[in-house]
């Protein structure tokens, strides 16, 4: 019967070395569990992100409109029939 206990009592600590100390231990999991919560944080902005530009691309597909704004705020380009006027500031010299 003491060779039993003392048996189950190696068992037993031989089990939480593994737990706690050893190769897969309870702390890993938990470094784990948090970095799968900040992945899934992460990919859920990219994917809002990708939908807006997914969104974006099909505007552009779409619509001459969304060309003709883009060309007017990112190209500095004019439509047809009108007229660029630039305004020049004078700074006064003192």
């Amino acid at each position: 019967m003491r060779a039993l206990l003392v048996i189950l009592v190696v068992l037993f600590g031989f089990l939480q070395y593994k737990l706690w100390i050893a190769e897969g231990r309870l702390q890993n999991l938990w470094q784990l569990e948090q970095r799968i919560g900040t992945l899934r944080s992460e990919n859920k902005a990219l994917l809002q992100r990708n939908n807006a530009l997914h969104a974006e691309i099909q505007n552009l597909k779409s619509g001459q409109d969304v060309i003709e704004e883009k060309a007017r705020q990112e190209l500095g380009l004019i439509g047809k029939d009108e007229t660029f006027f630039q305004y020049i500031e004078i700074e006064n010299e003192k």
